[in-house]
């Protein structure tokens, strides 16, 4: 990657039993990394050899991860690369999250397009439908899912992001939406075992996460279990298949409502709701414990067990995370995959999102997109930038050993195609989504109104069919005319 980068500034919390910040230098040299990638024929091309160097990319999205980085973190490298390698730039055309697709549309339909967007948000919420609606376009004109470069994401793309034999994202990583918190503090005072000790001794499993939840929660003392919004899709990933699946061998999107695996899961969260174990939302105009955006709240205080959410977190500043969470420096936070179903195959199943981009229809510079995209794999691939980013965990974000080995198994889980399960969201079309939220998601009801699966199930069944009917005929009129659906 020829980096070239000689010292970068973190702002990092260090010292032995001190909270004492001291600014960390950091040297990367990329000779190894170079030479180690180039032995397994994973190289960039050189700057004379592209004919896009110099040139600019825009990114259209609600965030920008790529610019006014502070010495509070390392700057990101496959940008870095990007820009001082091949002296390209990204512009950020802003949107917000609510209307991203909208305004997204109005600029393709208007002939100003932005030249790239994210894969997935909350979820892989990009695939199929933006696809076959034509906002975004496949990518293998530009991309070679064959190269070595690619070779750890290619077969996810070919399972999960293809249509009519064309890639429609391109994949710099498989990452893992899910994992569950829990603070070891309060863990010993209630007198549970270590959730990290039973998963690793093959125990953690849904009946162990349901007595924890049903001794812990007294409505009486304000003390629910579970809160947030993540934790009943989660929950149902964790038995090891989706409501709608893509069937490889007949190239159709399917129903699994008879799946018993979703029946077992779907159970476990209505007890849970029945049993009020669950923060009721609906008594705090649908807000949870502190309103909508405390994530983690309740977790220090011993009033909430369980926060299910993605380990990004609790990457933020110690000070913050600790107040939360608990307290980082006394090793109280701790995290775990899901739980495994105790009647189930014996797996330990891991909700993927592929982190990435999409080249957006009538694109002015999709190859500066893949050039960029192709920056930000080398760097993922990077055993130097790997073991900065591992730094920065360790000494900005102070995560234990532990933690970081649970990181690993997490991702590994991810990666493993046996263990990896692929939820698109409103990927698959705004209908469809939302009445598989409603069957994921009926415990978010009044303990009282909350319902099982049979009813759940009775009551959808018919809607989720016709809309998985309509997707599919929509997913074979596009790839027999090769052009977007209406």
């Amino acid at each position: 990657m020829a980096l070239a980068l000689a010292i970068i500034l973190i702002l990092a919390l260090v010292g032995c039993g001190g909270n004492k910040r001291k600014i960390v230098e950091v040297t990367l040299s990329t000779e190894d990394a170079e030479a180690i990638l180039a032995a397994a024929g994973i190289s960039l091309p050189s700057a004379e050899e592209t004919l896009v160097a110099g040139t600019t990319i825009k990114w259209f999205c609600w965030y920008d991860d790529f610019h006014n980085y502070s010495q509070a973190e390392v700057v990101n490298t496959g940008y870095w690369t990007f820009k001082e390698k091949y002296g390209c730039e990204i512009d950020w055309i802003e949107t917000t999250w609510a209307t991203r697709n909208d305004d997204l549309a109005n600029l393709i339909l208007g002939g100003t397009p932005p030249d790239f967007f994210p894969s997935g948000s909350d979820c892989n919420d990009t695939f199929p439908t933006y696809a076959i609606k034509g906002m975004f376009q496949a990518v293998d004109d530009y991309i070679d899912y064959n190269d070595p470069l690619w070779s750890g994401v290619k077969d996810f793309v070919d399972k999960y992001f293809s249509l009519g034999g064309k890639h429609y994202i391109i994949c710099t990583e498989n990452s893992f939406e899910s994992v569950v918190p829990y603070n070891r503090r309060v863990m010993e005072e209630w007198g549970f075992d270590d959730p990290a000790e039973l998963y690793y001794n093959d125990e953690w499993t849904w009946d162990v996460f349901y007595e924890m939840c049903l001794d812990f929660s007294d409505p009486d003392y304000d003390r629910y279990a579970l809160d947030g919004w993540a934790y009943s899709g989660a929950f149902m990933d964790s038995c090891g298949t989706q409501i709608v699946t893509f069937d490889t061998e007949t190239g159709k999107y399917v129903s699994n409502l008879d799946d018993p695996r979703l029946e077992r899961a779907s159970n476990v969260l209505y007890d849970l709701s029945k049993n009020e174990c669950i923060y009721p939302v609906w008594n705090h105009n649908w807000n949870t414990r502190n309103g909508t955006d405390s994530e983690g709240a309740g977790m220090k205080e011993g009033l909430c067990l369980f926060y299910i959410r993605g380990p990004w977190a609790f990457t933020g500043p110690v000070e913050e995370i600790s107040n939360v969470w608990g307290d980082v420096l006394a090793n109280e936070l701790m995290f775990v995959p899901l739980p495994r179903d105790p009647n189930g195959d014996g797996k330990y199943y891991m909700q993927v999102k592929a982190a990435g981009y999409c080249i957006v229809s009538g694109a002015e510079n999709p190859e500066g997109v893949a050039l960029f995209a192709s920056c930000e794999r080398f760097k993922i691939l990077d055993p130097t930038v790997v073991s900065i980013d591992r730094r920065q965990l360790e000494e900005k974000y102070l995560w234990t050993q532990e933690m970081l080995a649970m990181y690993d198994t997490c991702k590994a889980l991810a990666q493993d195609g046996a263990t990896a399960t692929v939820y698109y969201g409103n990927g698959m079309g705004d209908n469809l989504w939302q009445t598989t939220e409603t069957l994921k998601c009926s415990s978010r009801q009044s303990a009282n109104n909350a319902q099982s699966w049979a009813q759940t199930k009775s009551s959808n069944s018919e809607t989720l069919e016709y809309y998985i009917e309509e997707l599919n005929l929509n997913v074979e009129e596009f790839i027999a005319n090769g052009s977007p659906i209406g």
